[in-house]
């Protein structure tokens, strides 16, 4: 399995994608609002990637809740934005449990959230009400409600973005956020992903350079990040996924940016437009998962233990105002 997870076009597989997936097995799929028609489509979708990755492979779906959602009504509910249970750890914790069923439902065992940024005043508003606060503590103990709920529902939580998105003043889809802050105020940023460090959750990288630890590259392409900050300083040994390799933030080619990107450190790379020549080349260029992230992964995998539905009852619904 080569250590990457990608992006596919539509709403069924492709011929080509199937050939291009058989051939050369990345570990996983993600799924986007192009990939999701209706529930019966989509769980056609899911099952296809399985039949040609296996019954194990992670599909994953970004399902926050507020801007971030590709389950979207009229055949899913809307969910809150993460800003809404600030104080409400319950209510995140019922929250993500439905979040995690209805996605579990459709054929998805990785559900990209929390975001564990802190939603401060003056950064850019693409994290904005996806943080449930500004102070780091809060933003740890909703999350960990909120992986609660989504390990509780039998799906994988991931935490973003590592080591923290929350200071940067431009959108990482659009351009290269660079961060000036000190090595003393950036711990307020990583305080929350050491909170959760050892919660059994994946987590993803931010496409942000930070001065104080490499002013030449972006966390996601940093051995110095991931290794000393990722790693050492914040503690973090689970399974470290890139953000998507196609965003605007880096400057390159898919197949160039996936090497350099497992070779700083992620044990795997997304690359999520779903076009056939960058998933080509992403699988080209990139090497098969590692004894240590595939051990990584299977020790994640373990952590998620489902409880009966009744986790999410009619009291849970009525606790975030979905019932």
């Amino acid at each position: 399995m080569r250590a990457a997870i990608l992006g596919v076009a539509g709403h069924r597989l492709t011929d080509q994608e199937r050939a291009l997936f058989g051939a050369a097995r990345p570990i996983g799929a993600i799924l986007f609002g192009r990939n999701v028609d209706s529930p019966a489509q989509l769980r056609a979708l899911t099952a296809e990637l399985r039949e040609v990755l296996g019954d194990s492979a992670p599909i994953l779906v970004d399902q926050e809740g507020g801007r971030v959602a590709r389950l979207r009504p009229p055949h899913w509910p809307e969910f809150p934005p993460m800003a809404a249970f600030e104080g409400r750890p319950e209510a995140a914790e019922a929250n993500a449990a439905l979040i995690g069923m209805a996605c579990r439902d459709e054929g998805f065992d990785v559900v990209c959230a929390p975001v564990l940024d802190l939603r401060l005043p003056g950064a850019h508003g693409v994290i904005g009400d996806r943080s449930p606060s500004a102070d780091p503590a809060e933003v740890a103990r909703i999350g960990a409600a909120v992986l609660r709920g989504l390990h509780a529902a039998g799906v994988q939580g991931v935490i973003k973005h590592i080591p923290g998105h929350g200071r940067a003043l431009v959108d990482s889809h659009e351009a290269l956020p660079r961060v000036a802050a000190a090595v003393a105020h950036l711990a307020a940023d990583i305080a929350p992903f050491a909170a959760l460090a050892g919660s059994g959750a994946w987590a993803m990288t931010a496409h942000v350079v930070y001065d104080a630890w490499d002013p030449t590259r972006p966390a996601t392409l940093s051995p110095c990040v991931i290794g000393r900050v990722i790693r050492g300083e914040i503690g973090f040994d689970g399974p470290l996924l890139s953000d998507d390799l196609a965003m605007k933030a880096l400057d390159g080619e898919p197949g160039a940016l996936a090497v350099a990107a497992i070779s700083a450190g992620c044990d795997a790379v997304l690359y999520c437009p779903g076009d056939p020549a960058g998933n080509a080349a992403v699988l080209a260029a990139c090497p098969p998962l590692s004894d240590r992230a595939g051990a990584r992964f299977a020790a994640a995998r373990s952590a998620v233990r489902p409880r009966p539905q009744a986790a999410a009852s009619v009291a849970a619904r009525r606790a975030v105002g979905l019932g």
